[in-house]
């Protein structure tokens, strides 16, 4: 599938520094507003000199009446002597140029709470983040280890937080989902679609913990300057910087939002010559989610696309593959053939409850 060499990559070789572009991030956010009034925000995947999740909630801090802001960063980041620049056109700077911040060589974290007129410049905007950064001690600090999202001192800056937006390791996104869950927050974060079919993961959804955000698809991300230049899904802008093509991308979460409630529109009528049964479990195969008919309520294999029109009022998921209670794994039989993953749902019916 287009876009996801680039996801088994960043599986084999631990090829985890993927910068998500400012524009996906503003599309997605603007479904959640409401749920940043007064909240602390950790983004603890991101240096604020190369990450546009800080830059987004530096940006709309006010907008979204946030209590604070929270970004700390690996130390041990691919742009160990290059920096991107926060607040300009995106051309990189060396470290040794911009003073008034630490050249990092360790990790390190900023907190703002409050974005003001702080260079006198009559508005309020990145630049007076800019300025903090510079100017005031208390917001940039040094963490003691290494800033990996699973130490102690990380951990910490957790439990003060109320709400985790970033773009975590994709080769961690189980172990990262999990001390989210353990922690007990709210989060909004990016994946890959095929992390619903985790064992650690598949059962969060279906118990209606997780969920699927807004958009998915395939997006381009930022890439360190050292990784390879590929022939499909990678290419090189005009200021010399590396992107890779990244398949099946989308939001997980467990915030609420619109979409979620709107019902699917179905007008596909069953007929057993169009939706066959499989081989080996009592379910009727649906190639596409808009094919799902609409005068069937018995079991329905779909492809896991599906979980991003998910609506749990409208559908109840029943399993993974064969809904059986222990792990099966690896797709149905259909006419003697094993097809791909498929999610096992059931309409239901109307005023059913839940």
């Amino acid at each position: 599938m287009a876009g996801n060499s680039n996801l088994h990559d960043s599986s084999r070789n631990k090829q985890d520094e993927f910068y998500t572009n400012l524009q996906l991030i503003e599309d997605e956010l603007k479904h959640y507003r409401a749920h940043f009034k007064d909240k602390r925000v950790l983004c603890n995947c991101d240096d604020p000199y190369e990450s546009n999740f800080f830059k987004y909630f530096a940006m709309n801090f006010n907008a979204l009446g946030l209590k604070s802001l929270t970004a700390t960063c690996y130390a041990a980041s691919p742009f160990a002597q290059m920096e991107l620049d926060l607040f300009g056109n995106g051309e990189c700077v060396s470290r040794k140029e911009r003073k008034g911040t630490q050249r990092r060589k360790s990790a390190y974290k900023i907190v703002i709470t409050e974005v003001k007129d702080e260079n006198g410049d009559g508005r309020v905007d990145l630049s007076d983040v800019e300025w903090l950064i510079k100017n005031k001690k208390n917001v940039l600090t040094k963490l003691k280890g290494d800033g990996d999202f699973r130490s102690a001192e990380c951990e910490k800056l957790l439990d003060n937080a109320d709400l985790v937006v970033t773009n975590p390791p994709f080769s961690l996104f189980r172990e990262y989902i999990a001390q989210l869950m353990e922690h007990k927050k709210q989060f909004l974060v990016i994946g890959n679609m095929n992390a619903v079919t985790y064992r650690e993961i598949f059962p969060l959804i279906k118990d209606n913990k997780v969920w699927l955000g807004n958009k998915a698809g395939h997006f381009w991300f930022k890439v360190p300057p050292h990784y390879e230049e590929k022939a499909t899904d990678f290419k090189i802008d005009e200021n010399g910087q590396k992107w890779r093509r990244m398949g099946n991308i989308c939001w997980f979460t467990n915030l609420d939002f619109e979409k979620r409630h709107e019902k699917m529109l179905l007008w596909k009528k069953y007929t057993p010559e169009e939706y066959p049964k499989y081989d080996n479990y009592d379910a009727i195969e649906v190639g596409k989610t808009a094919d799902i008919p609409c005068d069937w309520y018995g079991a329905i294999g779909v492809p896991i696309t599906f979980m991003s029109q998910y609506n749990p009022e409208q559908f109840e998921i029943l399993g993974l593959d064969d809904h059986r209670v222990d792990w099966v794994g690896h797709g149905p039989k259909l006419n003697g053939k094993t097809i791909y993953r498929r999610i096992i749902i059931r309409r239901r019916k109307e005023g059913a409850e839940r």
